[in-house]
């Protein structure tokens, strides 16, 4: 009997964690640069005398998907979309080197280069400042040019770009970083500038991995529900001898 509570209990704590990823993907279904949080079951033994024949059923979040969102054009010369395995390297708030896909791109007040959130974004030779009143131009290999009035345009920095080929892991801050440290900068990584990658979280298979999830748990519950029927039965037929 304990062992269909076992199983149905920690099935529908699953459920509803799977139900929270799902969430959280559709709810960023419309962010530049997300990544997908990709999900899945795994049963995991409880250890413990006694217990080898109780199994707990774990949503466990494997990674993310890799696949490129729709590129969207913009026309701001300061909006870059990253193109194939490409990552822009970025400060976090901690310090330390992390990666995004989301390149809208601003300067701040004291001219340095940063993304929309405000945080610095990482040149192959650290911060990249903009000139007062210049006009930027990104190449598809992250060199950026800044022209001020009539003057001749010149580089002041190009934006580091990575290709993972490493395991990342995603932040409670949203960004991504590598298992083994900060990445070197990949020269054939490329972009596309004044324009947006939008998330790559498919809406309508979001809706019904919901959908599944919530019926799902509605199965464990039910499961629940037979075993403490069957419970209740057996109490009584003891209690009639």
């Amino acid at each position: 009997m304990d062992r269909m509570i076992y199983l149905s209990m920690s099935g529908a704590k699953a459920a509803l964690q799977r139900q929270d990823s799902l969430a959280n993907n559709l709810a960023n279904a419309s962010t530049n640069g997300f990544r997908a949080e990709l999900t899945a079951f795994r049963a995991v033994p409880i250890r413990g005398d006694g217990a080898s024949t109780r199994v707990f059923s774990l949503e466990t979040t494997p990674g993310y998907s890799d696949e490129q969102g729709a590129i969207n054009a913009t026309g701001r010369s300061l909006d870059v979309a990253m193109t194939g395995k490409s990552w822009l390297a970025v400060q976090s708030l901690d310090g330390t080197e992390a990666y995004t896909r989301a390149g809208a791109l601003d300067v701040n007040s004291e001219g340095v280069l940063v993304t929309q959130s405000g945080l610095q974004v990482n040149g192959d030779g650290g911060p990249i400042t903009v000139p007062q009143n210049a006009t930027v131009d990104v190449a598809e290999d992250g060199t950026i040019t800044a022209k001020v009035g009539n003057q001749k345009p010149t580089q002041i920095g190009k934006l580091k770009l990575v290709t993972p080929d490493v395991p990342m892991n995603r932040g409670t801050d949203g960004l991504f970083r590598a298992e083994s440290g900060d990445l070197a900068a990949d020269p054939a990584a490329r972009l596309q500038s004044g324009a947006l990658e939008g998330s790559n979280v498919s809406p309508v298979a979001t809706m019904v991995g919901m959908i599944a999830a919530a019926r799902q748990f509605e199965h464990q519950m039910k499961m629940l529900e037979n075993a403490e029927k069957q419970d209740q039965t057996a109490s009584k037929l003891l209690s009639e001898n």
